[in-house]
């Protein structure tokens, strides 16, 4: 119910009485008392959500349309308008607090009201008369927030990850096994326990983390598959209560055509609605490759650290200055950009998982976190992955010289000469050689432990550093 009697402002009201409402907003007193009540953290839901729930909505009105449970007209304004939002149109007026009413019950009214509010507009009428066009009662029709908040999760989930996550891991893939290829004939020094290790070429740690990554987007992908099932339909707890029978398949085949995903109604749909587990096992996986690509990043800076007191096999691309008092400095800068993201993603990751067990009964209040959470790991990550690969991994140079030399003086080359000489005997020469600064060949030599052209064959550097191939 609307009164314009004051300048500027509209009256509505709710169950609670009535309030004040500025003309030029299109959302509605549900949403201005969410203002007043959470003045938390000044993060609004993200552009990916949004567009989820602008998806749900176009998709319940037009099933709600053709099923003859709203009017023609008002579920064509209310499909308009949801594509005015999906348009990039309105999206300030989603102003609610990420903190906010449990279960998400502030946001999904704030949806609801922007969407009456325009459809109001578009068939002519004013803002705030919900007699014609109600948030409640038609473009929430046959839904709860209950039901149509996981749903959004799930979508949101998909979009983010098809859009940003995906395409961001398939190029890292590409550019790593690039740069494996590339660097396939420069034998380094391998290192364990942050001490001399048998030789190993650069382009195999370059394949490794290829291989690595690769392993992560096929189980993200696993993962993700459970997003594909909505309980859109289940209405307030599972039942399905005020919803037309063919309602929630409608809704799933219309949301399937709308992302291209093939996404199903959940078979209980109470099971869909308690449970946070498909976001939990997401998230989870995301945590995964967040914990790998730390140690990747960390495994570039300090392969490139130096430049003249560091190890420096790799030069990375030099994308900014690096000191505010040091000239000439650059830091390897892309690197700790993403092991910062990283550590965000483990931290949403511990959050979902808190939220997750803290359902009661009919219904998980947590839910607005963990909206948030997961759409927010998923962008970053793909963000970061995708400008460590262009400003970083496409751009690495090797150091050869560099390289060579610490393969060359690894006191671990001493390995290979166990099953000739002996474990005893290969100590006795690599302490001598710590001791002395004289090369392990000199010591075999002097020591007559070994002849000339054995000694050289054994400690080819090239054949040690080989990968085994074939199958068993």
């Amino acid at each position: 119910m609307s009164d314009t009697s004051v300048t500027g402002y509209r009256i509505e009201r709710d169950s609670m009485g009535d309030r004040q409402i500025p003309d030029t907003v299109y959302y509605g007193i549900q949403t201005l008392r969410a203002i007043e009540n959470f003045p938390i953290s000044g993060l609004r839901p993200l552009p990916t959500y949004i567009e989820a729930f602008a998806l749900i909505k176009k998709a319940t009105a037009v099933a709600n349309r053709e099923l003859d449970c709203i009017p023609v007209d008002v579920g064509k304004a209310i499909e308009q308008a949801a594509e005015e939002v999906l348009a990039g149109q309105l999206r300030d007026q989603f102003v609610v607090d990420v903190y906010q009413a449990g279960a998400g019950t502030s946001h999904h009214m704030n949806v609801n009201e922007v969407l009456a509010n325009r459809a109001l507009e578009l068939l002519g009428g004013e803002k705030g008369d919900y007699t014609r066009v109600s948030p409640n009662d038609h473009v929430n029709y046959g839904q709860s927030t209950n039901d149509t908040i996981p749903t959004a999760i799930r979508i949101g989930g998909l979009l983010a990850l098809n859009r940003t996550l995906f395409p961001a891991i398939e190029a890292a893939i590409v550019t790593l096994e690039a740069k494996a290829d590339e660097f396939q004939d420069i034998v380094k020094s391998g290192r364990t326990h942050m001490q001399d290790a048998v030789p190993v070429r650069l382009g195999e740690v370059f394949r490794a983390w290829s291989v690595i990554v690769r392993d992560h987007l096929r189980r993200i992908q696993f993962a993700a598959d459970d997003l594909k099932i909505l309980g859109l339909g289940g209405s307030a707890t599972g039942t399905g209560l005020n919803t037309h029978p063919q309602y929630r398949f409608r809704t799933a085949e219309l949301l399937s055509e709308y992302i291209g995903q093939d996404l199903q109604s959940a078979p209980h749909l109470m099971a869909a609605m308690q449970s946070l587990s498909p976001f939990v096992a997401v998230s989870g996986s995301l945590r995964n490759l967040a914990q790998d690509l730390v140690k990747i990043s960390h495994d570039l800076r300090l392969m490139d650290s130096g430049p003249k007191t560091g190890l420096k096999e790799i030069k990375l691309p030099p994308v900014q200055p690096g000191s505010s008092i040091m000239p000439g400095k650059y830091n390897p800068v892309m690197a700790e950009m993403t092991s910062m993201v990283c550590f965000q993603v483990m931290g949403h990751d511990s959050a979902i998982a808190l939220c997750a067990q803290a359902g009661q009964l009919e219904l998980n209040v947590m839910m607005p976190l963990v909206a948030y959470d997961l759409i927010h790991s998923i962008e970053i990550l793909g963000n970061t992955i995708a400008v460590l690969t262009t400003k970083c991994l496409a751009g690495i140079e090797p150091v050869r010289d560099r390289c060579n030399a610490y393969a060359e003086g690894s006191l671990a080359l001493v390995t290979a000469l166990n099953t000739h000489i002996g474990y005893l005997n290969a100590a006795d020469v690599a302490k001598e050689s710590l001791a002395t600064g004289k090369s392990l060949r000199a010591i075999v030599l002097e020591k007559g432990l070994m002849d000339e052209a054995t000694l050289a064959q054994v400690l080819d550097l090239d054949k040690m550093s080989q990968m085994p191939t074939g199958q068993a």
